[in-house]
């Protein structure tokens, strides 16, 4: 949910405006009606007092005068002056004594009266009758013996005695009726002026919460990536300077993002999708350059082709497939003619897995070959006529076995349950072949070129549900193998080299360095194995005089032939040398020397039957080959490899054109070869 910032903050100085102002009223009519009511009492008592003083003086006088009988009509009269009720004087217990009871037209005292004759302290009431307010004192009458006439010239009291009281009563009903008025007229103007105050604050905070409000909108879309919104400049002050400056940075972020994301976008290839945020795409973008340039500076460092190759798929599918996804590499020959699988799902595993078998043999009809162009079988399903779409034989079998586990859990499931659930467990077989059922798989194959031409092939397989989330990402893992294609260039020149280096280029035959630099690791594994190592040293009978009679040009096709002869002869696993001019040497591994003399006489006799034509003169050669024992024959391999040559020496000395195996007695030197 998306606040709106200016109705809050309007909301909240709103509300704190008006719970101020409320308080401020209740405190201030609290405060004058109590101020009022203290006022109306005080005013009241001394009233009163006043009133009690006039009326004692008057008493004294009348007493000394000797008219204390007309006293009566004089509280009567007492009582019409202005806002007073009643007045009446009750006599205490010591003038009682002294002048005898009560006389006519006196007043037994109440309760308050004998309360104040007793304490000789004023009591003050109020109370209301049928709505009118009565305020009523009674004053106590102090003996004293101050002033002319006094009270003790008449009383035989001591001084401070109470001789009596006056009680009066008086209406302030008027009073209050007055007092409500005031305050309510200083609520009034107060309301009245806190609502103008209110107006102010209304149109002073009006500008800041419509630009709160506008900024909050902006945020939002700006997080959205949508940084075009506009602040609109209310007022010329601080807060027309924040729109001002806010503008100017939601433009100066749409135009920098824009370009950041072209720049990109142009990079990888990358379409921008309709409504996409900008922002997030951007973050998204750079990350995978990010990435990328770290995987370019880890193959840069790899060693071998097919690290680089593994490294490619293990990148690509942690960062897109989660792990899952399914590869094959193939490359391509160096002669153009077949395809080659290097890798399925990473590893050095090399069937062809999704495709017809053909295109290895006949790379014409694999579309990437031909054609240098990526396919992309998610956009265009049927593009390729040579994908399988169910796979090889071995992932049928991988289903058919799931299909058989869960058959047997759901025989096991219908044993348990009761006959009231058999429905429920018959209808289990057709969920079973929902869930074995094949997913449907697109490919995307991408060639990678070598000097201009298709040099490798990378085919991932795509499942249905993961077609939307890799279109996505496939500008990305363009990006990847295009990274990776300068680096298997550079690979596959050093290869090229360091082949060229280690092979002899008229017979295609490996040299005598590549057996040099191979030999460690082949006495690593004879002793590691503890196997037997065959070496047949070859020599041509005779060849000085093919080149001295007929030329080198059919010297050289006699070698070539013969070379052939030999490789067709011996297994992939073994190793062919050209050891010399006119000499070989073959090292045939895991080979018995029984085995090797079989070998050898092959070799032997098809050599014998070759028949080279020069001139429309018919030219037949024969060869010498000696055998030995690695390590039946010596503990070291190069000594084995002299013990070859003794023994073709030993050929050639008993007449040529045969295999002999070394022995003992061919070798006279006791020093180590």
């Amino acid at each position: 949910m998306v606040l709106n910032s200016g109705k809050t903050l309007n909301f909240k100085v709103s509300l704190f405006f008006v719970s101020v102002s409320i308080m401020l009223v209740v405190a201030l009519t609290g405060i004058s009606l109590y101020a009022f009511r203290v006022f109306s009492i005080n005013t009241s008592t001394e009233h009163l007092r006043t009133a009690a003083e006039i009326a004692r003086v008057h008493l004294t006088e009348a007493m000394i005068t000797g008219v204390i009988d007309q006293r009566q009509n004089f509280l009567l009269r007492l009582s019409e002056v202005q806002n007073l009720k009643t007045a009446r004087v009750v006599r205490s217990p010591l003038v009682n004594e002294q002048f005898g009871a009560a006389r006519k037209g006196e007043y037994l005292p109440d309760e308050i009266e004998k309360k104040v004759l007793e304490t000789g302290q004023a009591q003050f009431d109020t109370s209301e009758n049928n709505g009118e307010v009565i305020f009523r004192g009674t004053i106590p009458y102090i003996a004293s013996n101050e002033g002319s006439p006094n009270c003790l010239e008449c009383h035989a009291v001591p001084a401070g005695s109470v001789l009596g009281a006056v009680t009066m009563t008086m209406t302030i009903t008027a009073t209050r009726h007055n007092a409500i008025i005031t305050v309510m007229s200083i609520i009034g103007v107060v309301i009245a002026s806190l609502a103008v105050l209110f107006v102010a604050l209304y149109f002073l905070l009006h500008p800041i919460s419509i630009t709160a409000s506008a900024i909050e909108r902006a945020v939002q879309n700006a997080i959205e990536g949508n940084f075009k919104n506009r602040l609109e400049k209310k007022t010329d002050d601080e807060i027309g300077q924040i729109a001002t400056d806010m503008n100017r940075l939601l433009k100066f972020l749409d135009a920098g993002l824009n370009k950041i994301n072209g720049y990109i976008s142009q990079l990888i290839v990358r379409k921008p999708a309709p409504g996409e945020n900008l922002l997030l795409a951007s973050i998204d973008m750079v990350e995978h350059l990010t990435q990328i340039s770290q995987f370019k500076s880890a193959i840069e460092e790899d060693d071998a082709k097919i690290d680089v190759y593994r490294r490619l798929i293990t990148t690509i599918n942690g960062r897109f497939f989660k792990g899952t996804g399914e590869f094959s590499i193939f490359e391509v020959s160096s002669d153009g003619s077949e395809l080659h699988p290097v890798l399925l799902h990473g590893k050095n595993e090399t069937p062809c897995r999704w495709c017809q078998k053909k295109i290895l043999l006949e790379p014409k009809h694999c579309r990437v070959f031909h054609t240098a162009h990526s396919i992309n079988g998610i956009v265009q399903p049927d593009i390729c006529y040579n994908f399988k779409q169910e796979g090889d034989a071995e992932q049928e079998e991988d289903v058919l076995s799931r299909r058989q586990q869960i058959a047997r859990a759901q025989l096991q499931r219908r044993l348990r349950v009761n006959e009231k659930d058999a429905p429920d467990a018959a209808r289990q077989p057709e969920a079973v072949a929902e869930v074995v059922a094949p997913v449907k798989r697109y490919p995307l194959c991408f060639p990678i070129l070598k000097s201009g031409a298709v040099g490798s092939i990378v085919q991932i397989v795509v499942r249905e549900d993961e077609c939307e989330h890799i279109l996505a990402a496939l500008p990305y893992i363009r990006v990847y193998l295009a990274d990776a294609a300068p680096v298997l260039e550079v690979r596959r020149l050093m290869e090229t080299l360091r082949d060229s280096s280690l092979r002899d280029p008229m017979t295609g035959l490996n040299n005598r360095r590549f057996l040099e630099e191979y030999i460690d690791t082949l006495t690593a594994n004879v002793r590691r194995k503890q196997t037997h190592v065959a070496i047949l040293m070859l020599d041509l009978d005779h060849f000085k005089m093919v080149n001295d009679t007929y030329g080198h040009d059919t010297g050289d096709a006699v070698l070539k032939t013969v070379a052939s002869v030999i490789k067709n002869s011996v297994r992939t696993s073994d190793i062919v040398v050209r050891y010399g001019g006119e000499e070989f040497l073959a090292v045939l591994q895991e080979t018995t020397i029984q085995a090797a003399l079989i070998v050898a006489e092959k070799i032997r006799s098809a050599v014998e039957k070759l028949s080279f034509t020069h001139g429309g003169v018919a030219l037949k050669k024969t060869i010498s080959i000696g055998v030995a024992d690695f390590p039946g024959d010596s503990a070291t391999f190069w000594q084995a490899v002299k013990f070859a040559d003794v023994a073709l020496y030993h050929a050639k000395e008993a007449g040529r054109n045969r295999v002999l195996h070394f022995s003992r007695d061919m070798w006279s030197d006791n020093q180590e070869y």
